[in-house]
Order: C-alpha cells, then structure tokens, then sequence
C-alpha cells in the first residue's frame, strides 16, 4: 500500500531518512558505537543529497527564555531532527527523551534511529505542540 504523501509535509523526506539509515544498518550490522553509525550516515545524507547538520546545537527554551544548549545527532533540511541510538532495545524512555527535544526545539517533525538491533528500528514522531514561526 502506498504511503499517503500528502499525510504530513515531511513524509518524503523522513522516508529518504530512513532508507539512508537502512543502507547503513544493512553494510555495518549492529555493534558499533553510536558515533560509527552517526559518521555513515552523514556519507548516506551527503551522498544523497540531502542538507543536514551533524552535532547541531539546538537553543533550549523555558517560557521564551533561551535558558542552554543541547547538541542533536543531526538537523535535516533545518526542521528535522534525527536521534540516533545504538542500544539492543529502545525503551519508552528514550521515545519520550526524543518527543521532549522536539517540544523544546520547536520542531514538528523527528527520527528516531536505533541501529543496535538485528535490524533498523525506527520511530517517526510528530510534535502536536508545534507552533509555527509567524512570518514577520
């Protein structure tokens, strides 16, 4: 069945997302560390010509304030974030640790990607506290 494009504007491009992850899982296998699979996957992104930003610092607000930093595993196109993780399980925590970065980013759309299984897992996640950017 295909999948309905027009379901979320990001579709598209999270599923080039995860076949760029597949690649990686299907030549490395599981095993390696987080940073071995954050490094072949930035060569599936370039290689396919997608724009992203690795080790990107993400501002960290509290009611508008801009109170730190955090670093995501990679920023796609400027308005996806995509976490990686090289665990034999994700667990419900790191599902929620991933939902609360895009809540505190302000993004509407993530990844994330578990490369320590047998095979990819991953989780596409949707913030329902987006608030678009107001054009000025």
């Amino acid at each position: 069945m295909p999948i309905d494009e027009s379901a979320h504007p990001d579709s598209a491009l999270t599923r080039k997302i995860i076949g760029c992850a597949m690649r990686v899982h299907s030549t490395l296998g599981n095993g390696f560390q987080e940073v071995i699979y954050q490094r072949a996957l930035a060569i599936e992104l370039r290689n396919s010509g997608i724009e992203y930003s690795r080790e990107h610092d993400m501002p960290i607000y509290y009611q508008g304030e801009e109170i730190g930093l955090r670093r995501v595993d990679f920023l796609v196109e400027g308005r996806i974030s995509v976490e990686l993780k090289a665990l034999i399980a994700l667990e419900r925590v790191h599902l929620a640790q991933a939902m609360n970065y895009l809540e505190a980013y302000n993004l509407e759309t993530g990844l994330l990607l578990n490369f320590g299984g047998l095979s990819l897992d991953f989780k596409r996640l949707t913030n329902r506290k987006f608030r678009a950017k107001s054009e000025p």
